[in-house]
């Protein structure tokens, strides 16, 4: 029986000697779910537009929900691989993200590149930091209680956050984005760094699928996610696999730093409030699950927006904590993901 954690790359699986009555019956409820999410969004977004009296305000609450929400997507991506594959609840994966965006805004300090083309480094330097990171103290907490992942995670963050406050200072730094512009959609004014970040990170999430489905490093991680001891059995590294999918997922972390970069303000602490949002967004699409953290990321964009519409000057958290719960009592598996 699959795991609670498994990998899961899609929805719905189901094996291919399953009887048709058994397939047609995953399908119909992987899109009864999909519909119900589908329509409660619907209603929010009446409900919002009752209550502000403007479709201009709502229409612009939702292409900013949606385009925010492409972005968290990419970083809960990260996050929900390293779980599916490891077992391992990562705490340090928001420290991660801040230390791309100070990588990035150094190099563009040092050497004035657009801040998009320092890409090609913080990816790479993200991937070998989680490479590194795997081996030396991560390697044996996969599947051991979740006390020492907390432990060895959390300290690990607090260190990441207290040497970049060593090395930046604690003043806020911003990324500019050199043409950056404004266009508008149907009404809405959309900027432009937020396209190019929306566009990027489904761009880096097809990327991501197609690497898991596609290809033989793929095979191997969903191999290893669904049964470690028979993937050694076949002659794969497990081990190595382990290493792969916690720097492929801090990599993750790293270009959806880069690709956030010119749309916050830069701090030391910043990753801590993208660890909060992550975690909302794997746990909403289901744990493990790589297409349901996409999905999950688009959700909690537009709940953040409307809760706005909602509350005021609220928190805009609190929309996002609300649905947590929710979720948590009503399909504790995440929408789309699959009971033990």
């Amino acid at each position: 029986m699959a795991s609670m954690t498994e990998l899961d790359t899609g929805a719905p699986v189901v094996p291919e000697t399953a009887p048709p009555e058994r397939k047609a019956e995953a399908d119909k409820g992987f899109l009864g779910r999909a519909g119900i999410v589908a329509a409660v969004l619907v209603v929010a977004v009446v409900v919002a537009l009752l209550q502000s009296g403007s479709g201009l305000v709502v229409w612009q609450s939702v292409v900013t929900g949606i385009l925010t929400g492409g972005l968290y997507g990419l970083i809960a991506m990260g996050l929900t691989l390293i779980f599916g594959v490891l077992d391992i609840v990562n705490f340090a994966h928001g420290a991660f993200l801040t230390v791309a965006m100070f990588l990035s805004f150094g190099m563009i300090q040092a050497t004035g590149l657009h801040p998009y083309l320092t890409l090609v480094v913080a990816v790479p330097v993200l991937f070998l930091l989680g490479a590194a990171v795997h081996r030396g103290l991560l390697s044996g907490a996969g599947g051991r209680s979740l006390e020492n992942q907390l432990l060895i995670t959390l300290g690990l963050s607090l260190l990441l956050e207290n040497g970049l406050l060593m090395f930046f200072g604690a003043e806020p730094k911003t990324i500019d984005l050199p043409g950056d512009f404004q266009f508008p959609l149907l009404g809405a004014v959309v900027a432009g760094s937020r396209l190019y970040a929306f566009l990027g990170a489904i761009v880096l999430g097809g990327l991501l699928y197609w690497l898991l489905r596609r290809t033989r490093l793929g095979t191997a991680i969903r191999a290893v996610a669904a049964n470690a001891p028979g993937a050694a059995l076949v002659g794969i590294n497990v081990r190595r696999m382990h290493t792969l999918t916690f720097a492929i997922g801090t990599a993750c972390a790293g270009a959806a730093a880069v690709l956030a970069g010119p749309l916050v303000t830069v701090t030391p602490t910043l990753g801590e409030q993208f660890n909060i949002t992550a975690f909302v967004v794997v746990v909403l699409g289901g744990m493990g699950n790589v297409v349901g953290a996409l999905v999950g990321g688009l959700l909690i964009g537009l709940v953040e927006q409307l809760t706005t519409i909602y509350l005021g000057g609220q928190s805009s958290l609190l929309g996002v904590f609300v649905v947590f719960l929710l979720v948590l009592f009503l399909r504790p598996q995440g929408l789309f993901g699959r009971r033990a």
